[in-house]
């Protein structure tokens, strides 16, 4: 896979433009890990498709089998928010979500060996 890098101006990135593309790729069933920032966006073949911050291992699901979950993003020119509902780990292909209700999933299928790549602080 060839890796592509660009460097974009602070009025060109996006966080609503990045949901809405990787969101874009998992309801094509297309698998992508892109990095913006400190931030890991990532879909996968199966429709799914997250929003990640490894440095406090938070998690966002954006979208599940192709359809988009609600979620709460808040952003401005200057600063952003995100409502995290998960927290997230991945032990060799195995990604692990525990949700603020306590709840646990283990999800096999996942690209985690380029989330990891992505991922690494």
């Amino acid at each position: 896979m060839r890796k592509i890098k660009k460097r974009l101006k602070r009025d060109q990135v996006s966080i609503h433009g990045e949901i809405d593309y990787i969101i874009g790729r998992a309801q094509e069933h297309g698998s992508r890990v892109v990095q913006l920032g400190k931030f890991v966006f990532f879909s996968t073949e199966t429709g799914d498709a997250w929003m990640l911050d490894p440095e406090d291992s938070l998690a966002l699901c954006l979208s599940r089998d192709g359809e988009r979950e609600v979620f709460k993003v808040l952003e401005t020119p200057s600063s952003f928010q995100v409502s995290w509902n998960a927290q997230y780990r991945i032990e060799g292909n195995i990604f692990i979500v525990l949700s603020q209700d306590g709840r646990t999933r283990s999800i096999v299928g996942y690209p985690t060996r380029e989330i990891l790549q992505r991922t690494r602080v």
